[in-house]
This record gives C-alpha cells, structure tokens and sequence, in this order.
C-alpha cells in the first residue's frame, strides 16, 4: 500500500536531502557523515512503486527520433541544496562518461539493473610527453582537453542495492549503462547543476595510451586519460511528466 503523499518516502528523503546538504562547508564532518548515512538508509528503501513507475512493456525502439529518447528525466524538486529527479534508460542505452564539479550525489536503481563505470580524477595533472603517444596520435589542440584519473570501480547495480554515491573526489565521473532491459533510477545532487556557478555538465572518453597499454597503477588502482569531448550524438534526454506523490520542501 502506498503511503501517503506527506509520509511518503520520496518526501522523507528530499527533507533528508536538504538536512544533509544544506551546509556545504560541513562536508566530511561527522555531522554530515550521520546525515548522508540516514539519507543513504531512506534511499535504500526506496522502490519503484513508490514513485508510481513500471518497467513499460514496450521499450518503443520503433518509435522514430526524436520521439523516442533514449533516456528520459522525470523532474520531482529542485532547491539551492540539491536537485531529485528520476532518469529512465532504455534497454542498451548508456549516459555517457561525464562529471559532476564540485558535486555529491547518489544514485538509487529502482527497477532494472545497470553497470556503473566511476573514475576519480587525480589531483596533479601529469604533462604528455608526446602526442603520439595515443592511438590514434592527438591533435595538438587536444592536449588541453586532456585529464589524468583513475578508474575507481565498475560495478552492477539491482533495486536490491544499495545507493551508489559519489562525492567531489570519489565516484565523480562516472558512465552509467542499463543491462539486459530498461532501467530507472532515482536521483540526487548536490548542489544542482548551474553552468553560471562553475557546476556544468562536461562529457568525456577513455583514450588508449599506445605507449602503455596496461595502464599505469596509482595505489593499486589503474591510471588512465579522459579527453573531454562534446555531448555524443547518439545521447540526448527526454522529459516527462513525474507521476508520483508531490514533494514539498
């Protein structure tokens, strides 16, 4: 039975969210360790029904462009803290590489499952030593464009797991890609978006170093090079209406 819109357990975690972010300078502080940790717990609870959705039956591949997104955004509050909202994959489609500046969030799969490739920039960029060092060569307009990381991890993710999370540091580029069938997955960051207050969206790919094909280690981890490229073509997201309890903040 599904609770009602003032109890509901989307509304308990954008109060949740609010607490937790209202005070950037406290990241990392044991206070808001406690609250990213209930808001992790709220988030873990969550299913599909309670935010009125369902696996459709019919992923409408057929449907011709550009009515048939392949992934769709569902709105359900913004605030000057953090932003919720619910992105719909379909089956095979993927939101490519990108970033989050400054950024946490978390990311609670409600139906479906999809696979989570996460990097962590590394602090001190290191200088390229040749421009053909990659395969193919770089331009050499391209070297600006380049960035040094780490891949942290890859990891599937089920409605009976538990959040992904990811902080200014770890986790904060990452690709997601729904596996074996549509997905869905509910949405927090914080803050929101704001291209004028240095928090845009930047897209990138993986390059192939053709001098070291295995990759550096950092710590036990494998070091590789993004090059930050436009939107792909084949990305883009659709909206629609969000259809579940109305939240109030």
């Amino acid at each position: 039975m599904l609770r009602d819109n003032m109890h509901s357990i989307v509304q308990k975690i954008a109060r949740q969210a609010l607490v937790t972010f209202r005070n950037p300078s406290s990241f990392g502080d044991n206070t808001f360790l406690g609250n990213q940790c209930k808001l992790q717990s709220l988030m873990t609870g969550i299913r599909a029904a309670d935010l009125k959705i369902a696996p459709r039956k019919i992923d409408c591949a057929s449907t011709p462009l550009p009515h048939n997104p392949p992934v769709t955004y569902m709105h359900i509050c913004e605030t000057d803290e953090f932003s919720m909202g619910v992105f719909l994959l379909k089956s095979g489609a993927s939101i490519p590489l990108h970033d989050h500046p400054g950024m946490c969030g978390m990311l609670k799969v409600v139906y479906g499952k999809v696979r989570i490739t996460c990097f962590d920039r590394l602090d001190k960029p290191t200088s390229v030593t040749s421009d053909t060092q990659f395969n193919p060569p770089l331009l050499p307009f391209q070297r600006g464009a380049l960035r040094r990381s780490i891949l942290g991890s890859v990891g599937e993710f089920t409605e009976e797991s538990g959040p992904c999370i990811l902080t200014p540091d770890r986790n904060n580029l990452h690709q997601i890609d729904a596996v074996d069938g549509p997905t869905a997955f509910l949405d927090v960051l914080a803050p929101p978006y704001d291209p004028d207050d240095g928090r845009d969206c930047h897209y990138y790919k993986v390059l192939q170093s053709a001098s070291d094909s295995e990759g550096k280690k950092a710590e036990g981890q494998k070091e590789v090079w993004l090059m930050e490229v436009s939107q792909p073509s084949e990305f883009w997201c659709g909206g629609e209406p969000y259809p579940g309890p109305e939240v109030k903040i």
